[in-house]
């Protein structure tokens, strides 16, 4: 039988712990967990399951990235409403600071130490707007428009709240500047529950609905007017986005009943990949369009790595 030096000419090496860095095929042997591991190129995306968030809520905002997120407010169950924040290490969530106004449905962006949360609905819409340090939460400037199911995009300092509603579904998009919010280009299209993610300056909405239509168009910002955009594979709402302009992702939703449906944009169009393992609305999430995460409409956390990502796996023997 050949051995692995004589096919590939060279030896398996032995290391103590996983390289940081390998390369696709790289085969070795792990001295600590005492397993051959190797790493493999990803030819499409794929999700796994993470940690368990401490309280299932729906109608959640979210920042940061798939190793550093942050989870604030929500709904535990109608009409009840959560202040809880959550921070996410890339294994398990803790408890955070909690947010000083009660709310669901709210806007969300930034980093899990430089956040920023904004309007939101406690028993009607409101503006306020709070801003979190990594410990805690501190009012910022307040919405010109106290409005619920916005799409967002951007940072602390830098971002950008468009649609929503007051009642009445609206096009308003405003731009906060770390201080204030101030009028931007308002979308083409009137809608709420819509996804969104980018930033201040180029910014990308897509999905969400009115009263009696679901949509599937995407606009585009350039940091003063929207422009059209790919429409979605999947009509949907409810759903968040990750990633930029040029390469976004849309995570879930609902078509009218809950998705797992996930699609990757190029500045272009959309384009399908795998589905999320459940099925949901109303979730937080953030990240890349290679390293993106979903959690909240349960306490269930997946974790998207786009294709071309490189894994570390373990040989087994049966």
């Amino acid at each position: 039988m050949s051995t692995y030096y004589q096919i590939f000419g060279g030896k398996v090496n032995v290391l103590a712990s996983d390289p940081s860095n390998p390369i696709n095929g790289q085969v070795w042997y792990n001295s600590t967990s005492k397993v051959i591991k190797y790493s493999e190129t990803s030819v499409a995306g794929a999700w796994a399951t993470g940690g368990s968030m401490t309280t299932g809520r729906n109608l959640i905002a979210g920042a940061g990235t798939q190793t550093s997120a942050l989870a604030f407010g929500g709904m535990i169950s109608y009409p009840t409403n959560s202040n809880a924040t959550e921070e996410y290490d890339g294994t398990s969530w803790t408890n955070g600071g909690n947010l000083g106004t009660t709310r669901r449905n709210l806007g969300g962006c930034g980093t899990q130490t430089v956040a920023l949360a904004f309007g939101g609905q406690t028993t009607t819409a409101v503006a306020s707007t709070e801003e979190y340090d990594g410990t805690s939460w501190t009012a910022g400037g307040s919405l010109a428009t106290a409005r619920r199911g916005m799409g967002s995009s951007g940072i602390q300092t830098a971002a950008l709240a468009s649609g929503g509603t007051t009642g009445t579904v609206t096009t308003a998009t405003e731009e906060y500047d770390g201080t204030s919010w101030t009028a931007g280009g308002a979308l083409a299209t009137a809608r709420r529950d819509l996804g969104g993610c980018g930033t201040q300056t180029a910014g990308l909405g897509f999905g969400g609905r009115n009263d009696t239509i679901i949509f599937a168009n995407t606009e585009e910002y350039d940091g003063s007017s929207w422009s059209s955009g790919g429409n979605l594979g999947s009509t949907r709402y409810g759903l968040p986005g990750a990633g930029t302009q040029t390469a976004g992702l849309a995570m879930g939703g609902s078509t009218g009943a809950n998705t797992g449906d996930t699609e990757e944009y190029n500045g272009t169009s959309w384009t399908a990949t795998t589905s999320m393992s459940t099925p949901r609305s109303g979730t937080g999430g953030g990240g890349t369009q290679t390293s993106a995460i979903v959690f909240g409409a349960q306490t269930a956390t997946e974790e998207y790595s786009g294709a071309g990502t490189i894994s570390i796996e373990t040989v087994t023997a049966t």
